[in-house]
């Protein structure tokens, strides 16, 4: 199963790699992710249109999701940047955000046409949060939530409520900035210091780029690109398709080996 990933904001290639070495790390036998640059004029990126200030035709393409605009930006920017894309030789899209930025558009857009992805595009788009909720709701365990920041929060909040898997609070704020998303110390301590109040037995941590460590006792701290990816591989597993993912260093020669 190769899937393409898209950072959901703009970052520089170091940050692209760093991400690439973990979807490489975190992927399954049978999965395999390409991630690529939401800037479509950045070295490596598959497709789209001219780069600089956004007109009517080109979406803003933010830097951070700071705001409740950054985060209506970058679903925008996110479709655009998948609309153009070759679907040759990719089974499915990866947004590589835990907002699932895509699933508004989905919904509204129905199931699409035979051989169609929804959102009108042409493939299938999974979803981070979706995936990662759907294992603490399938165990039917208690979910908890702690994001950077109170915008981002807010949208994930609204996610999960329309995946029927709200939280037992509302998400806890880190208060943390975009470049603490690469400092795994800073944000192992704040969610540390979080987690402590709350009462459930799973928390998501909302991010796809944090590294995760093990918890030896509830609440679990789950990362949702691992889980996501976990869950991808038993599917795998269960359609036979074990053989079909290529290395991500060859499956797609014109990217460049990052993360966000």
């Amino acid at each position: 199963m190769r899937l393409l990933a898209i950072t959901p904001i703009v970052v520089d290639d170091a940050e692209l790699a760093r991400r690439q070495a973990r979807y490489d790390a975190l992927a399954p036998a049978g999965v395999t992710v390409v991630l690529e640059h939401l800037d479509p004029g950045s070295s490596g990126s598959s497709g789209g249109g001219p780069t600089g200030e956004p007109d009517a035709r080109t979406p803003r393409l933010p830097r951070a999701l700071d705001t409740a605009d950054d985060v209506r930006a970058s679903e925008r920017a996110l479709h655009a940047r998948y609309a153009a894309v070759d679907p040759t030789g990719w089974d499915a899209y990866l947004p590589d955000c835990v907002l699932d930025p895509l699933a508004d558009l989905a919904e509204a857009d129905g199931e699409g046409a035979e051989g169609e992805g929804l959102a009108g595009l042409a493939r299938p788009v999974l979803g981070l949060g979706r995936l990662t909720a759907a294992f603490v709701t399938g165990q039917g365990a208690r979910l908890g939530a702690v994001a950077r920041n109170a915008p981002i929060a807010d949208e994930l909040d609204r996610r999960l409520g329309q995946y029927a898997a709200a939280t037992v609070a509302p998400t806890a704020v880190l208060d943390l900035s975009v470049d603490d998303i690469a400092d795994d110390a800073t944000w192992a301590a704040a969610v540390e210091r979080t987690v402590e109040g709350l009462d459930c037995d799973f928390v998501l941590n909302a991010c796809s780029a944090v590294d995760v460590a093990e918890q030896a006792r509830a609440p679990y701290v789950l990362d949702p690109t691992a889980t996501a990816l976990a869950l991808l591989g038993l599917r795998a597993r269960v359609t036979g398709r074990l053989d079909d993912a290529a290395p991500a260093t060859t499956a797609a020669p014109a990217t460049t080996g990052a993360t966000r």
